[in-house]
């Protein structure tokens, strides 16, 4: 999924969380595009803290509520994805992620990888919509077991 030719994109960012998050950053580093985001407060994840090869910047307060504002608020899009559920049913902060699209007027898409999905759909979308600094966000590897290695391969 990683735009090529008259790309625009430049940088993907993400909350650093294990699953959908750190499978955008590491696709994004094999690209060569930049890579950064918001982490919560003390790098918290799930597996403990996130790995100093993510070059995440750390809220000054709050948690994953904050990072998640923050990533949506400084990015052009959000690239939501899940696994055979809506994001309401996800059972972690993809639903903030929407929540936060919302409120802020960003513009987001939700794929479900366990549905055929039009990847180059989705790089037109990022063209057209001019899109520089795409967020990704989704569920956590505990959450959706499996969903690292989808989103990496359609990021990637």
């Amino acid at each position: 999924m990683v735009v090529r030719g008259n790309a625009v994109l430049e940088k993907i960012v993400s909350g650093g969380q294990t699953g959908v998050d750190r499978a955008a950053l590491d696709a994004a580093r094999q690209a060569g595009l930049a890579l950064g985001g918001w982490a919560p407060k003390g790098r918290e994840a799930e597996d403990g803290v996130i790995p100093d090869r993510y070059p995440l910047d750390e809220c000054g307060q709050g948690g994953y509520e904050e990072r998640t504002r923050l990533n949506v608020r400084d990015s052009d899009a959000t690239l939501i994805l899940v696994l055979g559920r809506p994001p309401e049913d996800t059972g972690d902060g993809t639903q903030l992620t929407v929540q936060w699209a919302d409120t802020l007027s960003m513009p987001y898409v939700v794929i479900d990888l366990d549905q055929p999905t039009d990847a180059e759909g989705v790089a037109e979308w990022i063209r057209g919509s001019g899109v520089r600094v795409l967020n990704v966000a989704g569920p956590r590897e505990s959450a959706a077991p499996g969903i690292y290695a989808a989103a990496e391969e359609f990021v990637t």
